[in-house]
């Protein structure tokens, strides 16, 4: 017999009671005084009894014939208010622990320590100069992991970055350090950055979350093109610098140098400057305390209403996407309702934690850290996860100011990727869509090749982001992929105001087109940074005057020279960097920034075979360099052309004209073979039946062009 609804007990869904019903969804802390609930747990050796009078509420848990009582709250559960008063009154009232489940060691030892000891900082420097190692020894200095020969890039999480020995993404942790001046624990957040200019984004990013910064200097190659641009955003966001020279144990080190360097070059006080060794330890014990001098504390109050900062994101297949945030306000813990002031889209906290160095969840964070949270329901779409995006309560919107948020990074050379067989490309754009989700700054559209079949348009940061990218697809997918000559993108200005950006050559209008002859042509154009020693100043002026550069600057610190450019960022994907490094026998470095656009005399160059345009290889080029790379390429392509029975020529076309021919001598039938003593006229004869066949044979054949020929013409 069904008996009647209960008054007395607020439910998560509507139930009856009736003798021996057990009811799994009824919240103890809502029960109302004066009524006892029995609750059975069917084939179980445990059951419990909840006794609730008007002056004491227990609970007794009945285990075989053992009984212990335990007290209940008396205060009802709350719901969560989408005022943001009730919300953040909540959150400051509500227990460290989550009222759930005990606190581990970590946990204790970091909710112990106030926001004045908090400290959050990055290390910057040029590309191998020893970040990742000098962040491998301070994690083994705090004890965060113990120490060992195997720590080798121990935050370096990609395949690519430790066969390269390079950071290609900004990685992070927390630590815990306690001083031998006061004997006190500090909570450190550390960043290791990237040194390479492509990815100067994460490094900007990085400073958002930090109060200040290690300027890491090679004692051996002393300040450079990054150190210098690394330095200047770090001084614009207002960060705390320490210098510090590093590699001070090699042979070739020059302390006295690379400190005379930093003074001139930064105004930065030489004394202050620590000396290390990253690669054996020395001098490692001198960085955390000159941290905890220099830097400031983060300022936040953990009773306010939520301000939390996205600094970056990643995709994982279970959980959806990851954020890395820092909170500027309020906690944040599991169970929390929270809005994105980007987006609008509202979200439950499923975990929130550390990275200590992997993953490690925790009960909430607090104001000045920094951790990882994701949803429940995750959030599926990379996309909406805005990098520098707020997040607040719900009900907050109105109170919390959102942060002014980062410039997204645009994408300065395109290429066209294309599977190898054209029975993989589902499985291939399976594994690009997989890698765009961990790389927002890689831009993704569909192409297609009369040569090459269906592919990808893909914009990227510049030429080692595309490398690394085309290493992550072979190595985290087993993907084969052929990627066309990279290039940059041009605007077009038609007469009657209409601006066009191209970023595919194949798309640009051919020379006849009536709208493009009145049209103003323009080109992406860079400020670069070259730094290298006096002794090679000469040759790379040649190089930077060919690559019709304009001269903004030069400075001399001792023996090295710093030299400022303007030029075409088509210049960059023309192998710039090679180029600088062989004339200065590989000391010479170079870093570059957006510098707007330059009206410029384009034309659109197009490999013809046998007059037929080839779509995967064209390229929109300055008119100056046409004939130069017209010659290199009808030589090259030669060369992975197989001969046909008829004569193949392989031309180059600038506009309406031809800058450059290669001949592709046919295979020769010997009609003569059979003759022995025949008349010459007979000879005549055949010799022009052979021509007339080999006409026709021209105007009606096609040339055969294996994948193999691109592939090889497009390899560097």
């Amino acid at each position: 017999m069904r008996g009647a609804p209960c008054p007395n007990i607020l439910l998560m869904r509507p139930c009856l009671l009736r003798p021996g019903l057990h009811l799994p969804r009824c919240r103890l802390g809502q029960a109302a005084r004066g009524s006892t609930i029995p609750a059975i747990l069917p084939r179980a050796q445990k059951r419990t009894n909840v006794s609730l009078s008007d002056s004491k509420r227990r609970i007794s848990v009945y285990n075989g014939n053992a009984a212990v009582s335990r007290p209940v709250s008396a205060e009802p559960l709350r719901t969560f208010s989408s005022t943001c008063a009730n919300s953040s009154n909540a959150k400051a009232n509500a227990p460290a622990s989550g009222g759930h489940k005990p606190m581990t060691e970590l946990e204790k030892r970091i909710s112990a320590i106030p926001i004045e000891r908090y400290r959050n900082f990055c290390i910057v420097a040029h590309i191998d100069h020893g970040k990742s190692t000098l962040s491998d020894r301070l994690l083994e200095h705090t004890g965060t992991i113990s120490a060992g020969d195997a720590n080798k890039q121990v935050l370096d999480k990609l395949d690519v970055e430790r066969e390269r020995g390079i950071t290609v993404k900004a990685q992070t942790c927390t630590m815990i350090y306690k001083n031998p001046k006061d004997g006190l624990d500090y909570l450190l957040h550390l960043v290791d950055t990237p040194g390479h200019v492509d990815f100067r984004a994460e490094v900007t990013r990085s400073y958002a979350s930090c109060g200040g910064a290690l300027l890491l200097v090679d004692a051996s190659q002393g300040v450079q093109a990054q150190t210098v641009a690394n330095f200047h955003l770090a001084f614009a966001e207002g960060l705390t610098l320490i210098p510090v020279v590093n590699k001070i144990d090699m042979a070739s080190a020059d302390v006295e140098r690379a400190l005379d360097q930093i003074e001139r070059a930064f105004e930065l006080e030489p004394s202050k400057a620590l000396r290390v060794s990253a690669k054996t330890g020395l001098g490692i014990e001198k960085i955390l305390p000159a941290v905890i001098e220099e830097i400031p504390h983060p300022v936040g109050d953990a009773s306010k209403p939520l301000r939390m900062l996205l600094v970056d994101s990643w995709y994982d297949t279970f959980r959806g996407v990851i954020c890395l945030v820092r909170v500027f306000d309020g906690q944040l813990k599991a169970g929390d309702k929270i809005v994105s002031f980007a987006t609008g889209n509202q979200y439950t906290v499923g975990e929130v934690g550390i990275q200590y160095p992997n993953q490690v969840p925790q009960t909430l964070i607090r104001a000045g850290q920094v951790g990882y949270v994701f949803f429940n329901p995750g959030m599926k779409k990379i996309q909406d996860a805005k990098i520098g995006d707020t997040f607040t309560n719900l009900g907050c919107e109105n109170v919390v100011e959102p942060y002014p948020g980062f410039e997204e990074p645009k994408p300065m050379v395109f290429v066209a990727a294309f599977p190898t067989d054209q029975s993989n490309y589902t499985k291939l754009s399976d594994s690009i869509g997989q890698l765009v989700l961990n790389d927002r700054s890689v831009t993704l559209q569909k192409d297609s090749s009369d040569a090459l079949g269906a592919g990808w348009r893909l914009g990227f940061l510049g030429s080692l982001h595309c490398s690394v990218f085309q290493d992550r697809l072979r190595q985290e997918h087993g993907a084969d992929v052929i990627i066309t000559e990279p290039s940059v993108p041009t605007k077009i200005v038609y007469s009657d105001g209409e601006e066009d950006i191209i970023t595919n050559p194949a798309q640009f209008p051919e020379y006849d087109h009536h709208r493009l002859r009145s049209a103003t042509l323009y080109e992406p154009v860079v400020k670069a940074t070259i730094a290298l020693p006096e002794d090679y100043y000469g040759r790379v002026i040649e190089i930077l005057e060919a690559t019709r550069g304009t001269n903004e600057g030069v400075e001399f610190f001792g023996n090295q020279v710093i030299m400022k450019y303007e030029i075409p960022a088509a210049s960059l994907v023309d192998d710039l960097f090679g180029k600088l490094k062989g004339a200065t026998k590989g000391y010479a470095t170079l870093d570059y920034e957006d510098a707007g656009w330059r009206e410029s005399d384009l034309v659109k160059m197009n490999l013809l075979v046998n007059k037929e345009p080839v779509d995967a290889i064209a390229r929109i080029v300055h008119r100056s360099q046409a004939v130069r790379l017209g010659r290199a390429w009808v030589v090259k392509f030669k060369e992975h052309v197989s001969r046909q029975m008829f004569e193949v020529v392989i031309q180059a076309q600038a506009g309406r004209q031809i800058v450059a021919r290669e001949t592709l001598k046919p295979f020769r039938k010997d009609v003569l073979a059979k003759l022995h003593a025949s008349d010459i006229s007979r000879r005549r004869k055949l010799l022009e039946k052979q021509k007339e066949g080999r006409k026709r044979l021209r105007a009606v054949g096609n040339v055969v062009i294996e994948q193999e020929s691109f592939q090889k013409f497009l390899s560097k």
